[in-house]
């Protein structure tokens, strides 16, 4: 049995892997497979929610990704492995990039290192803000407390029938067993 080192691409930055992509006009489903370090069927389920990245089938039905396709497979695999987006996010951040491609008026952009942000996504930063969360709240005043009061009674009617409609039911099932 032999043992099969992962490929060298798995150690690079998505710069360094687009610039190691063999020169070919197309690929197969296997050669991205080793080239994004994903298995096969995460590609075809990227397929699925990324509409921008959509490879050609050949006559036989078979995949065939170009170049922007291995591409694309990589930069979709850095937002959601290394920069812990979520399928989502990636569509978001994929769909922005797309349409502001190379904003140095039309010359073709080099490829570049993303530049990372060393603050945390909303998502974490709100978990983990030093501020309180839920705003203060103060005791109700007077003219609240009326229909504050008629309210909560109204909410124990409601669970007063709704407890008669359980005991009701339980009642119905007893009896047919």
């Amino acid at each position: 049995m032999t043992h099969r080192t992962r490929p060298f691409f798995l150690y690079m930055s998505m710069s360094q892997a687009a610039a190691a992509i063999p020169q070919k006009l197309f690929f197969k489903i296997g050669e991205v497979c080793e080239i994004a370090g994903v298995q096969a069927h995460v590609l075809r389920y990227w397929e699925t929610e990324f509409p921008m990245f959509a490879p050609q089938k050949n006559r036989a039905g078979q995949r065939t990704y170009r170049r922007r396709d291995v591409e694309m497979a990589l930069r979709i695999k850095e937002l959601l492995y290394d920069e812990q987006y979520t399928i989502a996010g990636a569509k978001k951040k994929l769909g922005g990039e797309l349409r502001t491609p190379g904003r140095d008026g039309g010359a073709a952009s080099e490829a570049k290192a993303p530049v990372r942000s060393l603050k945390p996504p909303p998502s974490l930063a709100a978990r983990f803000s030093s501020k309180p969360t839920t705003p203060i709240v103060t005791a109700p005043s007077e003219e609240q407390r009326g229909p504050l009061r008629e309210i909560a009674t109204q909410l124990r009617e409601i669970l007063d029938l709704l407890d008669e409609g359980d005991r009701e039911l339980e009642s119905r099932r007893a009896k047919k067993k």
